[in-house]
């Protein structure tokens, strides 16, 4: 199978008045989308059966006619026809543990760029629990260090502030696609007072991982996800570090995943860390590590408050309450290019967008945000479910 190579990364930046149209625009299409939908519509002449929520076996579990879930058939043409027309490689909706809709090669590998990061939040989960990792260790603790040295303060951060990437440490990372550039002077933040989403921190914490489990990053990956989660497309071999030693020492773990993969690491979030009776991430972790830690007025750089998201261990969280109640508890993982997972509790609703690199294919964050928009517009509720 062939797996594109990753390019240079981006900086995602989300206007705060776009964000809010686009609420807006949302909360107006859904309830268009029920007043325009009759409550007994041609898809009716065949009553619905109630959907229990369900979890993948070795394939997804496909919804053949979207009404009987809620959904309007023809406004999920909608996002299809959208989706054509962006670099999107790879698309999936799941509700209820089902596969509401599809675009693209779901079996296609490649890079997660940052959205790696979020990946790492839950194995660090596992081993919390179990007693392995202390969060509130010290890097001096643990014998972390870089070129040149850390000084002062920055060997009192602890894991826990890497996590929240509030360490106050601004060494160079040895990859970019962060705000290292809009990092306030060396020595100027103590460890736990300012977010800065650096690169560094992220890394670190990679190393550090190995360091106190004994166990190299991708092969907790294959142990403690992938092969719980059934994977269809986990390749062990395709996982590789990378990044320049010169700059740091702590390289970036990239991780190499298909979307529908990528969906079941989605959807064992959605359910609290449990897959199908089995307590795969303690649930008490999931709810800490999506909780905003970093609210959206405290973002940094200024310009990241304009935005919908705060920031909890390695998730971007929902934080502004004019969203609407639709994102209400919804976070989602981020990645350079087009990778996202994102996560809706009140909907139980899943949704996954991958764009391979490679030909300058790129989805901005915004457009993926708007494809949601798009999406939220097809519900149609119980106004298209004909109930036995």
């Amino acid at each position: 199978m062939r797996v594109l190579k990753k390019p240079r990364l981006s900086i995602f930046r989300l206007r705060g008045a776009a964000w809010l149209l686009g609420a807006v625009v949302v909360a107006l299409g859904c309830a268009a989308a029920q007043q325009q939908v009759p409550a007994r519509n041609t898809a009716a002449a065949t009553l619905c059966p109630a959907l229990q929520p369900v979890f993948p076996a070795k394939e997804w579990e496909r919804i053949d006619r979207p009404e009987c879930a809620g959904w309007s058939s023809a406004g999920l043409e909608q996002v299809r026809a959208k989706l054509s027309g962006m670099a999107t490689t790879g698309f999936m909706a799941v509700t209820g543990g089902r596969v509401l809709m599809e675009y693209g090669d779901l079996r296609q590998i490649s890079y997660l760029a940052s959205l790696r990061k979020s990946v790492l939040s839950m194995l660090y989960g596992i081993y919390v629990d179990r007693g392995v990792i202390d969060l509130d260790q010290t890097l001096e603790e643990l014998g972390i260090d870089d070129h040149g040295g850390l000084h002062g303060d920055e060997k009192r951060a602890t894991v826990r502030h890497l996590l929240m990437a509030r360490s106050g440490i601004y060494h160079p990372p040895s990859n970019g696609g962060d705000d290292f550039a809009s990092a306030p002077p060396h020595g100027s933040q103590r460890p736990g007072e300012y977010y800065l989403y650096n690169n560094w921190d992220f890394n670190a914490l990679g190393t550090i991982f190995e360091q106190v489990t004994g166990k190299n990053i991708y092969d907790a990956l294959e142990e403690e996800l992938a092969r719980p989660l059934g994977m269809q497309d986990f390749d062990r071999s395709l996982q590789r570090k990378s990044g320049d030693s010169t700059r740091s020492r702590h390289l970036a773990y990239h991780m190499y995943l298909s979307t529908r993969d990528m969906a079941r690491i989605g959807y064992v979030m959605l359910r609290e860390g449990n897959w199908n009776g089995r307590q795969i991430v303690p649930r008490w972790w999931v709810k800490e590590s999506t909780t905003a830690h970093t609210r959206v007025h405290e973002m940094n750089p200024p310009r990241r408050r304009e935005g919908p998201f705060g920031y909890g261990y390695l998730w971007w969280v929902f934080d502004r309450p004019e969203s609407g109640p639709e994102y209400r508890g919804a976070y989602v993982g981020l990645g350079a290019v087009g990778q996202q997972i994102l996560v809706m509790p009140a909907l139980d609703l899943l949704v996954v967008h991958k764009t391979a690199p490679g030909r300058g294919r790129s989805v901005s964050h915004q457009e993926f945000l708007e494809v949601v928009a798009l999406l939220l517009q097809a519900r149609c509720g119980e106004s298209c479910t004909p109930r036995e």
